[in-house]
């Protein structure tokens, strides 16, 4: 716990989402006044449970410029973590979708808070901005090479939007801007729904009804290196406080795995007894995704800290005591 958060007004967008609600956990356990926005207050009640009543909720859409000025008045700090995300597979359907849900939102928000005198502002990136086969351990100076991976093209180009306005924003107003590139978040509360889920919830709730075959897309050669939901939002909270500059910090773990691994991995915890089934058939996505997390350590002094069985063992116990509950969303 430090003091720099305690007593700040802090806005957190998509707040009734996955990584929103452990944000607000966390910023409510180091002392700030917390507001919220969201589409609706009962999801935000069930992702939140009795925390929901410490934070002031606000029930609205972000394409609406006037909501969020609304929100954005009389705040010290923004974190901008409402969008529209989902898997590969949707990801490469609807690109155009994607791609136009994140800029609008993301404009909106920005250009209020900077009109409203706030602080700081978190700009919540993506690793999906870089291209397809890009340098691994991959720097923030390639995140403008190229397009991004075909799978992510609409969200990938929406974020590079959204960094692009940071940048001209900063320049233009008092406001201080951080910009952090995650790489795949998983834990508690993650979307487990079929059409929009990405691979760690996909799989764990497949091991979990006991599909066989386990089946996964790709050839499970592809690798990612996956960043569990404390850790992402240490990340966050690090950058905004101690790097809120125009300058992209990649957020997540050296901890690197093949998709067939991660399979057998959650195969192992759930103690389910399927055979592997790999469907090349299906969209894979990148061929290999880590980043080099140096400039996390040096500007903003964070290195994650849970090892990915760990946040796998975690996921699991989550899923398995609250399934009704996910299935219910």
């Amino acid at each position: 716990m430090t003091i720099f958060w305690k007593g700040k007004r802090v806005l957190v967008t998509g707040g009734s989402g996955f990584i929103g609600s452990h944000l607000i956990e966390r910023l409510l356990f180091e002392g700030a006044s917390i507001r919220a926005c969201g589409r609706s207050k009962e999801r935000f009640r069930a992702m939140l449970g009795r925390v929901a009543e410490d934070v002031e909720f606000c029930e609205g859409e972000l394409r609406s410029a006037d909501f969020c000025f609304a929100i954005a008045r009389q705040r010290d700090a923004v974190f901008h973590l409402a969008g529209k995300v989902a898997g590969i597979g949707y990801n490469s359907k609807h690109p155009g979708t994607i791609f136009f849900e994140n800029v609008i939102l993301g404009q909106h928000i920005l250009d209020a808070a900077a009109r409203s005198d706030c602080e700081r502002f978190l700009l919540v990136s993506t690793a999906c901005v870089y291209r397809r086969h890009c340098p691994v351990p991959t720097p923030e100076h390639d995140g403008f090479i190229d397009d991004p991976e075909p799978t992510n093209l609409g969200y990938g180009w929406a974020k590079r939007c959204l960094e692009v306005q940071a940048r001209c924003y900063a320049q233009e107003y008092s406001m201080k801007i951080g910009i952090a590139r995650p790489y795949n978040a998983y834990g508690p509360r993650d979307n487990f729904e079929w059409e929009t889920s990405h691979v760690i919830p996909a799989l764990i709730r497949k091991c979990v009804e006991c599909h066989d075959p386990l089946v996964v897309w790709g050839n499970g050669s592809q690798s990612r290196s996956f960043l569990y939901v404390s850790d992402f939002v240490e990340g966050l909270l690090r950058v905004l406080e101690h790097y809120p500059i125009c300058d992209p910090v990649n957020i997540g773990s050296e901890e690197e795995i093949t998709i067939g691994d991660l399979a057998k991995l959650l195969l192992l915890i759930t103690g389910s007894k399927a055979r592997l089934l790999f469907d090349a058939q299906r969209p894979a996505g990148q061929p290999r995704r880590n980043g080099d997390f140096s400039k996390a350590r040096e500007k903003a002094g964070f290195r994650a800290n849970v090892t990915l069985k760990d946040g796998l063992t975690r996921t699991v116990e989550w899923y398995v005591k609250n399934r009704a509950q996910c299935q219910a969303r």
